[in-house]
């Protein structure tokens, strides 16, 4: 009996994903706030489908988790489901405050570059020139004015079990927990439910400005 076609495309696992887990994973609609260790559920789950990878597995959950659909998902008091989609944990004010500032700053970052896009001219009245409506500058002024998400380094005092931070994985920083400290690094547990030991230069509280 022949191996199965390794799948590799994070769209194609989060699909495969769905399929298992229907009460867990979504491709389209609101998602669901996923339940804290479901990476580890995953493996022991699909220990014996070969088709996806320790690593292909770890990515996926990373894009997923960080996708618009699934941050705002994340909302207080709503709660995470298993890969049965039984309901669990309650999520907390910090994490939601942080899925909701790393939600502004990705929509942020989209639209600066389509700004940045040169588009084509299309054919205008030259007499008449648009202006901004009243209501949209008022909008663009509140945003402008509003607070901005602010790093603020760990004291030593920060450094305890149980302390809500951010930590940089990839492109991005996350929401984690501190677990356990140790003498060559410090254990967190991400929001996806994976656990990783970084440097306390690489951890950030999660504080959101006044």
């Amino acid at each position: 009996m022949e191996n199965p076609q390794k799948i590799t495309d994070s769209k194609a696992v989060i699909a495969l994903l769905a399929e298992l887990f229907p009460d867990c994973f979504s491709t389209k609609g609101p998602a669901k706030p996923l339940k804290i260790g479901v990476f580890q559920d995953l493996v022991t789950r699909l220990e014996n489908d070969e088709r996806v990878s320790k690593t292909t597995l770890r990515s996926t959950l990373r894009h997923y988790t960080n996708s618009w659909r699934y941050l705002e998902a994340l909302k207080e008091n709503a709660r995470r489901v298993d890969l049965d989609g039984v309901e669990g944990d309650v999520i907390d004010k910090e994490h939601a405050d942080f899925a909701a500032s790393q939600l502004e700053t990705s929509k942020a970052k989209v639209a600066a570059s389509k700004k940045n896009t040169p588009k084509k001219k299309a054919a205008t009245n030259k007499t008449f020139k648009n202006k901004p409506s009243v209501n949209k500058l008022t909008t663009q002024q509140a945003k402008k004015n509003a607070p901005k998400p602010v790093a603020v380094k760990l004291s030593e005092t920060d450094l305890k079990a149980g302390t809500a931070v951010s930590v940089k994985v990839g492109k991005s920083p996350m929401p984690a927990v501190i677990k356990d400290i140790q003498k060559d690094g410090i254990q967190v547990q991400l929001n996806t439910g994976m656990v990783v030991k970084v440097s306390q230069d690489q951890l950030r509280l999660m504080n959101h400005g006044k």
